[in-house]
């Protein structure tokens, strides 16, 4: 297949690098690394501040700006904010300049501007959902933009999309992991693993409830989002529970990660995908989640973990004996199969071409 030329628009949450964008960072390296192995050409508007990914760019743009208010941190009826000086419209600003030395043009981030601007576009613009329904606005732009041009719209699972009333079947992308940047360890230590941003959407507490109960500790990667509610968890649970690790880049976590017996996941609300899922199973780590959101699609019970009804800790720790008894190695097999660059890149370059975007 011919190659295309792509720019791709990142999050403008802030500079890549530092966990601001969340697993939005992830996905965007992903779709770099996996469209550059199948020959397309790539370029990049990030913000100013940005740690490149390593994928071969043609041009990138580093644009200064105030990151935006996160949509999921609001009220479901909060009004769209567009800051005069904000990374938002500057990105925007610079794709509507660039777009004709362009075959198409890759939103990754979740904000009302850049879905509301797909009509205005003259070079096909394409957005890959990051997140499911957090406001009113957002609902009413994503549902709009899956009428007019469904073919431009993409979800990462079922659970996700389904937060939305769509006009058709909607398009599934899942995630891609690079999972020779990980290391597979068959020796664990005695300790429970939990990975994401430190805030209560994310439900850390539950985690820390079962790492008490196992007495054993519970190691902590991400971003202290919420230093108050952190503080509030540590707290809850006997000193020595919890040892934060910080945020890391994706060598040093899948490193300490590797070390867990188990990873535990606990969120509270409806994750449209759940990238630290696949990188525990990358390592060879099972996962017990809650059956909730985008996590509850991507664990095979008793291949690579399990999972239990949502909100109930008590059934976490339930699970561990079992999920201790699983061979790592097959855990880490089975989640390459389904999510390693090779698959994401074919169904990524299936959508786009899908709808007419050509060399």
């Amino acid at each position: 297949m011919a190659s295309l030329n792509l720019l791709v628009v990142s999050t403008p949450m802030g500079p890549l690098g530092q966990g601001l964008g969340g697993g939005v960072e992830l996905t965007l390296e992903a779709v770099l690394e996996s469209l550059h192995r199948r020959g397309h050409a790539l370029s990049l508007v990030a913000a100013e501040g940005s740690q490149l990914p390593k994928t071969p760019l043609q041009q990138y743009w580093l644009e200064p700006g105030v990151p935006q208010p996160s949509w999921q941190h609001q009220s479901r009826s909060a009004p769209v904010q567009i800051p005069f000086d904000g990374l938002l419209p500057r990105f925007w600003q610079r794709a509507m300049a660039e777009q004709h030395a362009f075959d198409a043009v890759l939103n990754l981030g979740y904000d009302w501007l850049p879905l509301w601007l797909t009509p205005q576009f003259q070079t096909p613009l394409f957005h890959l959902v990051s997140m499911g329904s957090v406001g009113e606005a957002m609902d009413a732009v994503i549902e709009s933009i899956a009428g007019a041009f469904p073919a431009q719209l993409a979800f990462h699972t079922i659970s996700q999309a389904a937060d939305f009333q769509l006009s058709g079947p909607p398009t599934l992308l899942a995630n891609g992991f690079d999972f020779s940047r990980y290391s597979f360890n068959p020796d664990p230590q005695p300790c429970l693993g939990w990975v994401g941003r430190i805030a209560p959407e994310k439900g850390l507490e539950d985690a820390a409830q079962v790492a008490a109960a196992q007495q054993w500790p519970l190691r902590v990667w991400g971003l202290k989002e919420d230093p108050d509610y952190a503080a509030a968890v540590e707290a809850s649970v006997p000193a020595g529970t919890i040892e934060w690790r910080g945020f890391l880049p994706t060598e040093q976590l899948q490193r300490e990660l590797g070390q867990c017996a188990v990873m535990l996941n606990t969120p509270k609300w409806n994750e449209a995908f759940g990238n630290v899922v696949v990188e525990a199973m990358a390592c060879g780590v099972p996962v017990v989640a809650y059956k909730r959101g985008g996590p509850a699609e991507l664990i095979e019970a008793g291949l690579t973990g399990y999972l239990v009804p949502p909100d109930q800790p008590q059934a976490l720790l339930e699970q561990l004996p079992a999920a201790l008894a699983l061979d790592r190695q097959s855990c880490r097999s089975q989640a390459e199969r389904r999510f390693g660059l090779e698959a994401f890149g074919a169904r990524l370059e299936a959508w786009i071409k899908k709808t007419g975007a050509t060399a």
